[in-house]
This record gives C-alpha cells, sequence and structure tokens, in this order.
C-alpha cells in the first residue's frame, strides 16, 4: 500500500463546546465552523476536529503531540497568554528535557493533554 497522504486530523471533544471554541482560538487557531456541533481549527497546513461530543474516557485520555521548531520560545508564548487564569481546568507544565528532545505540556478545558515539543533529531 503506497500513501499520498495530504493530512491527519484527529477529532476531540470537548466537555463545553463553546468554552472549548473559545480556548483554540485564544490558542492562535483558526476556526472555521462546519456546523452547529463541529469546527475544525486550522494553523499553517496543520488542523484538527472540535466536536460538540463528550465522553468522559475519551476525552481524558486524548493526547495530541504538535511539534513546534522552537520549544522554549512556544513555552514563553503560552505563558504570556495565561491561559489558566481564563479557563478553569486549564494547566501548564514547564519544558522538561528527554533524550530524544524536549516538550511542555497543556490541558484543555476538556482535560486533553496537549504536548509540544522539539526533537533533537528528527524521528
Amino acid at each position: 500500500m503506497q500513501h499520498k497522504a495530504i493530512s491527519l486530523r484527529p477529532f476531540i471533544g470537548a466537555k463545553d463546546f463553546e468554552i472549548s471554541r473559545s480556548f483554540y482560538r485564544d490558542l492562535g487557531f483558526e476556526e472555521v465552523v462546519l456546523d452547529a456541533n463541529m469546527s475544525v481549527f486550522k494553523t499553517g497546513q496543520l488542523a484538527f476536529y472540535l466536536q460538540n461530543a463528550y465522553v468522559k474516557d475519551w476525552v481524558d485520555n486524548t493526547m495530541l503531540f504538535l511539534e513546534v521548531d522552537d520549544v522554549a520560545r512556544y513555552w514563553n508564548e503560552l505563558l504570556a497568554l495565561d491561559l489558566p487564569a481564563k479557563y478553569a481546568g486549564v494547566r501548564l507544565t514547564p519544558i522538561r528535557v528527554e533524550q530524544w528532545g524536549r516538550e511542555c505540556f497543556l490541558h484543555d478545558p476538556s482535560g486533553i493533554l496537549w504536548h509540544f515539543g522539539e526533537f533533537f533529531n528528527k524521528p
């Protein structure tokens, strides 16, 4: 099988759809409303779907990894947004250095865990 994929767009859920929509816009994603229960959020060529759907076990186990060019700069930009003060349940975890690279973490208002990472050597 030969893949000629164009993109990979995960679907994520939201405990409160309107709060999550606002959160992702504040995080810098561009929203395209698809219908009353789903939007696609884009940054450059990357995107994900946000659904007005919440299943606790699913959302509690959802993690996304976004590779960034400079995790230290990204961390400082996250801090400047002050998202934990604006959204209940949002948490930031500082940069960790691992043998493969560096990453920091952000929990969204529903509990979805975002990894923002930078690889030392591209896998």
